[in-house]
């Protein structure tokens, strides 16, 4: 009954530490992802999807984490551990997104997000989820 009361609470974090990061996100890409979601925008759908896996990952480090394992947290500590590589993780990711518009100078990405441009939603995806694989290992 343990397990199924830490799936619960793990998808329920999860669910909402995702939607948070895509409001995180939407801040700081420079349009609003619920209309150009509604509009068919596939580069913010890109986008969002990205940085949900990214957080998906980071989350799932911090749950497997193998000292975790050998602490025996509690669940109010491996929540409280969780948010934490959550929020780090959720930094780095926005970090390497100023990077990536800081050396990228041919054109303007928050731009072409909010143009609609796939390429650039899927380039964004990837450094999230890029980001995310980085720190996961990190974590583990």
């Amino acid at each position: 009954m343990e397990e199924l009361l830490l799936i619960v609470i793990y998808c329920v974090l999860g669910t909402g530490l995702m939607l948070l990061g895509n409001m995180v996100v939407d801040w700081v890409i420079p349009c609003h992802f619920p209309t150009e979601i509604k509009k068919g925008n596939v580069a913010v759908g890109c986008v969002t999807a990205g940085i949900s896996v990214a957080i998906g990952i980071i989350i799932k480090a911090a749950i497997m984490s193998p000292q975790a394992a050998v602490v025996e947290e509690s669940i109010l500590e491996g929540v409280a551990s969780t948010v934490y590589y959550y929020v780090i993780g959720l930094i780095f990711c926005i970090i390497g997104y100023f990077i990536t518009l800081l050396l990228n100078r041919k054109y303007d990405l928050n731009k072409e997000i909010g143009d609609g441009n796939p390429a650039a939603g899927i380039m964004t995806a990837g450094i999230f989820v890029g980001l995310a694989i980085v720190i996961s290992g990190v974590i583990m």
